[in-house]
């Protein structure tokens, strides 16, 4: 999993990754927390969820073309500094008159996470090729994110609850500026003129390009499409999680407990997840994770003794790391380079609108047939995607010459 730090260009956007991930999650707990102290409405604090939201559903494909037509490097570098301008209109807000200034601040932040992202998993491959060291990155990327989001909004929330919220921005944009001075550290890399030149404003156009790969690659477009189902369904599991540990485990403490186990199981899956990527195609390692990451929730989810959940927890690591591997490498290793922009933003973009629909659908069909149901409704979700992937994506996907599959061939750019 270390082999891409070998690698002096990905050491850098990876630490980079790092902080600034650390960065925005302390905001996550922070800015809600803020919203709920000055205004001291549930409904204002809401809204600041859709304003999170509301980017990635609107703007996620124009971010594709732009990190498809603009150097990726600088992009991200941009980004940064958009964040942390965003980031300190919060600063303004202390009164429930001026608490819309929180609102621009989040649709900001969120504005330039959406045009980090794309960039950033498209310049990997440029960073570290389509090999082995690949599926490494990946791994070890996925780890990364993990950790920081089991510990930045707690970090936050401390940090929020004894300095208040200048501290967290002041954090969180710090975080911001060491990004961007960072990613500037790694090498310019060429662009192909016949894309990188191209004018933005034919943002539909590209848009549509990307659409078109997408729907002639039928083992890409199998993948978005079971790939959307399984994140919804995890994202009403995880949104009933808290609520199942506190009335069927004991309370918070429990929680906390299986939240650390989710972290363990997914460092401990890290290693092999990347293997498994290599040498198992994308629809064997894909649908073999979902059917297992379905069953380790049920198992979790039907557990009546702490023990039991913990076991449940640790277990879902191994089969979720390795979905996430998969996919991902495999839309790198497969979407042309000219094109690979657009794609990720696509499943960026699904990503976002299935986590917020299985949010909440989660719990309103909790609140309408009871938690078991709800828990188990999805549980099946989760397990459908699994022989979903075995019939959309064909048989022959997932490994080409010298053991990775090739980069499909498409119109990029025309």
């Amino acid at each position: 999993m270390l082999r891409a730090l070998r690698v002096r260009d990905f050491r850098l956007l990876w630490a980079a990754r790092a902080v600034a991930g650390l960065g925005t999650s302390m905001l996550v707990v922070a800015i809600p927390a803020h919203v709920f102290a000055v205004t001291g409405s549930v409904l204002a604090t809401g809204v600041t969820l859709a304003f999170e939201y509301l980017p990635s559903l609107l703007l996620g494909p124009f971010a594709g073309v732009l990190a498809d037509r603009w150097d990726r490097r600088r992009l991200m570098v941009a980004t940064d500094l958009v964040h942390v301008l965003a980031i300190s209109v919060a600063l303004l807000a202390r009164t429930p008159e001026t608490i819309w200034l929180v609102y621009v601040a989040v649709l900001g932040q969120g504005t330039a996470a959406v045009f980090f992202r794309p960039a950033a998993q498209a310049h990997i491959p440029a960073v570290v090729g389509t090999g082995p060291a690949l599926t490494s990155a990946n791994a070890l990327s996925a780890v990364t994110t993990g950790v920081i989001g089991l510990g930045g909004p707690p970090l936050g929330g401390l940090l929020f609850a004894f300095n208040g919220i200048g501290a967290v921005v002041a954090a969180s944009a710090a975080a911001g500026l060491l990004s961007a001075a960072t990613i500037a550290m790694t090498s310019a890399r060429p662009r192909d003129p016949g894309t990188a030149s191209r004018n933005v404003l034919a943002g539909a156009r590209g848009i549509g390009q990307g659409l078109r790969h997408i729907g002639q690659a039928a083992a890409t477009r199998g993948l978005l499409a079971t790939n959307s189902l399984y994140l919804l369904a995890n994202a009403a599991l995880t949104a009933l999680l808290v609520p199942f540990g506190v009335t069927r485990l004991g309370g918070s403490v429990e929680v906390g407990y299986l939240l650390s186990a989710l972290g363990l199981g997914f460092l401990l899956g890290a290693p092999l997840s990347h293997r498994l990527a290599d040498r198992h195609s994308a629809r064997t390692t894909v649908a073999a994770g979902q059917a297992l990451v379905a069953a380790a929730f049920a198992l979790l989810f039907n557990s009546t003794a702490l023990p039991l959940a913990l076991v449940a927890a640790l277990l879902l690591g191994l089969p979720a790391v390795t979905v996430l591997v998969s996919v991902q490498s495999w839309v790198q290793r497969t979407t042309p380079e000219g094109l690979l922009g657009r794609v990720t933003a696509a499943f960026l973009t699904m990503e976002a609108a299935a986590t917020m629909f299985g949010a909440f659908a989660g719990p309103a069909v909790s609140e309408l047939f009871g938690m078991p149901a709800a828990l188990n409704a999805a549980c099946v979700v989760a397990l459908v995607s699994a022989p979903l992937t075995l019939w959309l994506v064909p048989r022959w996907s997932g490994r080409g010459v010298d053991g990775f599959p090739p980069a499909a061939e498409s119109e990029v750019g025309r």
